[in-house]
């Protein structure tokens, strides 16, 4: 469904990404591990149109998209909810919503996806007229992920969204992950530095380190990697 060749992005003289290659399966959830620094977000933010490739080629559903800007991508059907969720604090929960949708023109439409967002996340739906800087981190991060899902996507980039979470939602968010996924049927590109939560809903993993992909395979091998498992997994 997704596929990026050799792709190198640099911020000025600082390299990000050393050309990077990787292909995600149509259906599947595929994971993004490494540490800080190690070119995660600039990877999700490079194939959102967000930044700009220095060389390299991105594929979705077999159209080169490597200089399309972010509207466009999102008007194919591939969503990003970014770090730190960047929802508008300042709106309430139905504002917040309705820019998930601001592409979609057809109101049968957006009445569906509201219902589907408020069947994935009630809690939204409890907190619809509430002013979205008010609610907890879990409750923001449900927000941004219902926002991308308000505009029907295909493909869905999550960056990070255990951070800034307390612990007992965190399993609630990665439920809710793989409902969407095997529900719904959207394929999912996860960062997370959580790397055991990471491999426990993923197929597939790919390992960064310092713009360049070290490691890759079934998750549900990676986990028993020693290598992995010393530098990742707390083993």
């Amino acid at each position: 469904m997704l596929t990026v060749t050799d792709l190198s992005v640099s911020y000025g003289a600082i390299s990000a990404l050393g050309g990077i290659s990787f292909s995600i399966p149509q259906g599947s959830i595929v994971t993004l591990i490494g540490g800080n620094g190690a070119g995660k977000t600039t990877t999700l933010r490079t194939i959102s149109g967000l930044l700009r490739a220095k060389t390299g080629k991105i594929e979705f559903l077999g159209e080169d998209i490597t200089k399309l800007p972010a509207h466009k991508i999102v008007a194919r059907g591939l969503s990003h909810v970014p770090e730190g969720r960047m929802i508008f604090s300042n709106l309430t929960v139905d504002e917040n919503l309705a820019m998930g949708a601001y592409l979609l023109h057809d109101k049968e439409l957006l009445a569906k996806n509201r219902e589907y967002v408020f069947s994935v996340f009630p809690r939204l739906n409890e907190r619809i007229k509430q002013m979205a800087g008010t609610l907890s981190g879990g409750e923001q991060q449900m927000l941004a992920i219902g926002r991308a899902l308000m505009g029907s996507p295909k493909f869905l980039m999550l960056d990070e969204p255990s951070l800034g979470i307390a612990p007992r939602l965190i399993s609630t968010i990665f439920e809710k992950i793989v409902e969407i996924n095997r529900n719904h049927g959207i394929t999912i590109l996860l960062v997370e530095q959580n790397a055991n939560l990471a491999l426990e809903v993923s197929s597939s993993a790919y390992v960064l380190e310092t713009g360049r992909i070290v490691m890759q395979g079934e998750s549900k091998q990676l986990r028993t990697d020693p290598q992995l498992k010393a530098t990742y997994l707390g083993g």
